[in-house]
């Protein structure tokens, strides 16, 4: 039996990037989406909608992403939520994670890019802008120190190449295109990936990978 489509709820001023990422996200990846302009509206589309995931613009006229999740927060409502803005400031990514949200994405990633990160963070996982990576990587290594070099020798040659894929914010999809392998491997080796180097997400393992090429001088080999 197929899984029912995964029920998006868009919050973004901007009529034409609401109803272009609608259009995606129906059109291309099945799910079921509503959106809406207005940040009042929002507490009632949760409630009659019960979103498996809210992405949230962060700059709108009349309140910002972070206010208007704060509020929501505040008043009952836990959907989890994604943020989905131009800006790549590093105190906006930062407030966004203590926030607790599933996903940072930047409008000038790739339509497709950001359909299958929608998709993921809708399923639980957490998503980051690709070119953010460094800067995440920054912000968690600080006070802690980069990551231990050695652990790289519990990986494989393949594995470590699929860090390195990951490293890039690569989907597996893309991944099994460039190193001419089914899906199914990569999901393989990324589980293998997580459990070796007792990580719990894609986020963590990229942000582990550019940690590991800035202390080496250079990417996993």
């Amino acid at each position: 039996m197929n899984a029912p489509p995964l029920k998006i709820l868009l919050v973004e001023d901007h009529s034409l990037c609401r109803s272009g990422l609608t259009d995606l996200l129906t059109q291309r990846a099945g799910m079921q989406v509503s959106a809406t302009g207005n940040p009042d509206q929002v507490p009632v589309l949760l409630r009659e909608l019960q979103p498996d995931l809210m992405v949230l613009d962060l700059r709108m006229p009349t309140i910002d992403g972070f206010t208007l999740l704060r509020q929501l927060r505040a008043s009952g409502h836990q959907t989890p939520a994604l943020i989905l803005t131009m800006s790549d400031a590093q105190d906006d990514l930062a407030a966004a994670l203590r926030l607790g949200v599933k996903g940072y994405l930047l409008k000038d990633m790739e339509p497709e890019d950001v359909i299958a990160a929608i998709g993921r963070a809708a399923r639980g996982e957490l998503v980051v802008a690709p070119s953010l990576m460094l800067k995440l990587a920054q912000m968690l290594e600080t006070g802690r120190g980069g990551p231990p070099q050695d652990v790289l020798g519990s990986l494989t040659e393949r594995e470590r190449q699929i860090l390195e894929h990951l490293a890039r914010g690569e989907s597996n999809k893309t991944i099994a295109r460039a190193l001419d392998i089914s899906h199914d491997t990569v999901k393989l080796h990324v589980r293998h990936i997580l459990a070796k180097l007792n990580l719990s997400s894609r986020v963590e393992a990229a942000v582990f990978a550019v940690e590991a090429r800035a202390a080496a001088g250079s990417g996993p080999r």
